[in-house]
């Protein structure tokens, strides 16, 4: 089923690799949905830190996924592919793509397609997918968080950041978070962080051994890592498990493992633009069932820092890189 599109349309491109001059508005053929895919017409799409690597020529997109950064998105279905049950021509939804977010028009496996919860704009519903996936997949899946433990983030004002926290504290956790001023303390307080550290004055090692009575945390998501590896094995409980999803102090290190020994550690990691499809759609149902029905009451919704105009990408990865943000950048559309 269709609806009459255009042939082209508006998307962001990157011509050559480099600074935020390098995303550079042009046209595209409008995507085609093929089997199980939608084509949605794009009203907002998330911005973050994989598009920045891409952008810079570090992050090249899979395997027979659209060149165009951007990977969540939020809009209304304008056309379905075939075999593709669930949603309709006019249904409103947010889904994570493998790319093409920064267009006008994105197609997207309906298995990793969500409503829009009830109450949301699309700008808002915009910054649920690649975070909210993020957080369910590391810290509930692979870090198995449980309530009553404590989950120690880095980069706690970020999207991630402040997703976890809402996430973590709804199921019953405990969270401390490191943040880079006393102004990202207060707004990751304000969310429900239990204990803020700003990791510029303080040492989140012994802010957090304090704080547990010498215990550490049961469950670190860490997208920092270089030097943070070794520190995480300090901060970590007996049990304890490491995720990594992220490498911006770079990805090698020098660490004594005898911590991981003593401690009985886990450090584990995963990517997810990468992952099957059908990875990703068990993450989708989980989080349809769980979290879906906390954003729809209020009880846990996304934080939007700044939107910018589509054909402003350069802005809004030029704000992103200057770190003062807090939540999620979103590209609006139309």
């Amino acid at each position: 089923m269709t609806t009459p599109l255009p042939a082209t349309m508006t998307a962001i491109t990157i011509p050559t690799p480099g600074g935020p001059e390098a995303l550079v508005p042009g046209e595209r053929p409008v995507p085609q949905p093929v089997k199980g895919e939608l084509l949605v017409k794009v009203k907002a799409a998330g911005v973050n830190r994989p598009d920045v690597m891409q952008r810079k020529g570090l992050y090249p997109p899979p395997a027979g996924a659209s060149d165009i950064p951007g990977l969540e998105i939020a809009g209304t279905v304008v056309a379905t592919g075939p075999e593709t049950q669930r949603f309709k021509v006019g249904d409103r939804v947010c889904a994570l793509v493998t790319g093409g977010g920064y267009a006008e028009y994105c197609t997207t496996s309906a298995l990793t397609a969500l409503p829009i919860p009830d109450g949301l704009s699309a700008t808002e519903a915009a910054a649920l997918p690649e975070t909210f996936f993020t957080v369910w997949s590391n810290v509930f899946d692979r870090g198995r968080l449980q309530p009553g433990e404590v989950l120690l983030v880095h980069g706690g004002t970020s999207g991630i950041g402040t997703t976890a926290i809402q996430l973590a504290k709804a199921f019953g956790s405990k969270v401390f978070v490191t943040v880079g001023s006393p102004e990202k303390c207060e707004a990751a307080r304000k969310l429900g962080a239990d204990l803020a550290i700003d990791y510029n004055t303080q040492d989140f090692v012994a802010e957090v051994k304090s704080a547990t009575g010498g215990k550490g945390a049961d469950v670190i998501l860490d997208m920092v890592a270089g030097d943070y590896i070794a520190r995480n094995y300090e901060a970590a409980a007996v049990d304890g498990r490491i995720v990594q999803i992220a490498f911006q102090k770079g990805s090698k290190a020098q660490v004594d493992f005898m911590r991981v020994m003593l401690k009985r550690l886990t450090h584990t990691g995963s990517t997810l633009r990468s992952r099957p499809v059908a990875d990703k759609a068990l993450i989708a149902q989980a989080l349809e069932e769980k979290v879906w029905p906390l954003i729809a009451k209020g009880s846990v919704k996304p934080l939007i820092d700044a939107t910018f105009p589509l054909k402003e990408a350069a802005a809004a990865h030029a704000h992103m890189e200057g770190s003062t943000h807090i939540g999620k950048i979103v590209l609006t559309i139309g």
